[in-house]
C-alpha cells in the first residue's frame, strides 16, 4: 500500500546558506591566527588557541552539508551524468581561475613549480596522494575539491544505495559512520606509518598518518555519508527535535572537545559528530519555517559568496602575509589586527568578482536545467531545494 503524499517541503535552506559563511570564515581565521600569524603578542597568541582548529572544523562542517543538501535536493528522475555536470560546473570556473592566480603569484614569488604536484592540483586528484609535496600544491585549499569530486562521482550510486535502507536501520547505519570517524584516527595512529614531521604536533606523526585522516577521499567520505543520513532522517521524519539554539551548543561544545583531543582524532571527521545536528536543525528550520538568526539577507548573500571567499582567501592570507609582514614577528595587535581585517575585506571583494564573474555565469551556461519533477525518495516526500552546497 502507497504511503499518502505528505505537505511539501522548503525549496531553500537560507539558513544553511548563511552557516555556509560562518564555517568559511572559521576557515580564513584558523589560516590568519594559527597557520599564519598576522597578530602579535599575548593577544595573538590567544586567537592562535582559539582558532587552532578552526579550518578543520570548517572543513568538515562543508563535507555534511554537502552529503545532506545534494541529498535533500535530489531527484528521481534525475541522471548520474546530469549530477555531475551541475557539479563540474559549479566547482571547476572557480578552481580553474583560482590556480591560473596561484601560478601568477608563485611566479612573481618565485616559489618552486612540481610538475606532479602542478598536474594533480590542476585535475583535482591531489588528495590522493600520501606525499607531503602534492596536496597543497598551488591554491592549497583546493584539495578539499579534491575530495569533494570523489563525493559528487560516487553520490549517484550511494543514493541509490542509501535509498533502500529502510527508515528503520537509518539511525544505526548512522551511529555506524559515527563509530568509523572515531575509529579512522585509531587506524591511522597505529596502522599507518612513515617518517615522522618534526613540526606537526608533537613531532611523532607522519605525513602519511596525517593524510589517510584528514586528505584520504575515502575516509572524508564518512563525514558525506552521515550528511545524506541526516538528509534521509529529515525527509523522513525521524530527525527528532532538537532546536537550532540546542544544536548550536552541541557544535560548540564539540568544538572545544575536538581541540582537546590528540592531533588525528581533532582534525577531520569526529567533528562529524557535532556538526550533523546544527546542519539537520537549520534545515529543519527553515522547513518549518521558524525563527532563525542565521536566515538575515546578510548573512545569506555572505553565504552565497562562501565557496568564492574560500577559494580566493588563501592565496590572499598567503602572499599578503609574505609581502607585507615577510617571516619577522607578527605585528602589534592594533596593526596586526587591522591588516587582517584587510585581508578579510579583499577576500570579500575578490570573492564578489569570482562568483559574480564566473561562478554564476558558469553554473547558468554550463549547468544543465533541473528536471521539473520533484523528489521521491522511498520513505518520505519530496525535497525541492535549490541550494548549492559549498566544495
Amino acid at each position: 500500500m502507497s504511503r499518502p503524499p505528505a505537505a511539501p517541503r522548503a525549496s531553500r535552506l537560507p539558513s544553511l546558506t548563511g552557516l555556509r559563511f560562518i564555517a568559511a570564515l572559521l576557515v580564513f581565521l584558523f589560516h590568519t591566527t594559527w597557520q599564519t600569524r598576522f597578530v602579535g603578542g599575548s593577544g595573538g597568541d590567544a586567537l592562535g588557541e582559539v582558532f587552532a582548529n578552526a579550518g578543520f572544523y570548517g572543513v568538515t562542517f562543508f563535507f555534511v552539508l554537502s552529503g545532506f543538501v545534494l541529498t535533500w535536493s535530489a531527484r528521481t528522475d534525475d541522471t548520474a551524468p546530469r549530477v555531475w555536470r551541475r557539479r563540474l560546473a559549479k566547482i571547476f570556473p572557480n578552481h580553474l581561475v583560482t590556480f591560473a592566480l596561484a601560478g601568477v603569484l608563485m611566479l612573481i614569488a618565485a616559489d618552486p613549480f612540481t610538475t606532479k604536484g602542478t598536474l594533480a592540483n590542476l585535475f583535482l586528484v591531489q588528495a590522493w596522494f600520501p606525499d607531503l609535496t602534492v596536496p597543497n600544491t598551488m591554491n592549497a585549499v583546493s584539495w578539499s575539491l579534491s575530495v569533494e569530486l570523489f563525493f559528487y562521482l560516487s553520490f549517484p550510486f550511494l543514493l541509490r544505495l542509501l535509498n533502500r535502507v529502510p527508515v528503520a536501520r537509518l539511525w544505526p547505519l548512522a551511529a555506524t559512520l559515527g563509530a568509523f570517524t572515531v575509529i579512522a584516527p585509531v587506524v591511522g595512529q597505529y596502522a599507518v606509518t612513515g617518517t615522522p614531521l618534526p613540526f606537526i604536533d608533537d613531532g611523532t606523526l607522519s605525513f602519511e598518518q596525517i593524510w589517510f585522516v584528514y586528505f584520504f577521499p575515502p575516509v572524508r567520505a564518512l563525514e558525506f555519508l552521515l550528511g545524506m543520513v541526516a538528509a534521509r532522517l529529515v525527509l523522513a521524519g525521524a530527525w527528532p527535535r532538537i532546536g537550532l539554539l540546542p544544536a548550536a551548543l552541541i557544535a560548540v561544545g564539540g568544538y572545544a572537545v575536538n581541540s582537546s583531543v590528540p592531533y588525528l582524532y581533532g582534525v577531520a571527521g569526529t567533528a562529524a559528530l557535532w556538526l550533523t545536528p546544527l546542519v539537520a536543525a537549520a534545515a529543519v528550520s527553515d522547513d518549518r519555517g521558524t525563527r532563525s538568526p542565521l536566515r538575515g539577507p546578510v548573512l545569506v548573500r555572505l553565504g552565497e559568496l562562501s565557496f568564492a571567499f574560500y577559494m580566493v582567501h588563501g592565496l590572499v592570507v598567503t602572499y599578503g602575509h609574505r609581502w607585507l609582514i615577510g617571516t619577522g614577528d607578527p605585528l602589534p595587535a592594533a596593526a596586526g589586527a587591522g591588516l587582517l581585517f584587510a585581508a578579510l575585506l579583499v577576500s570579500l571583494g575578490l570573492a564578489y568578482v569570482l562568483f559574480t564573474w564566473v561562478e554564476t555565469p558558469a553554473v547558468r551556461r554550463l549547468g544543465p536545467p533541473r528536471p521539473q519533477a520533484p523528489v521521491a525518495v522511498p520513505v518520505a516526500p519530496a525535497h525541492t531545494a535549490t541550494l548549492e552546497a559549498k566544495e
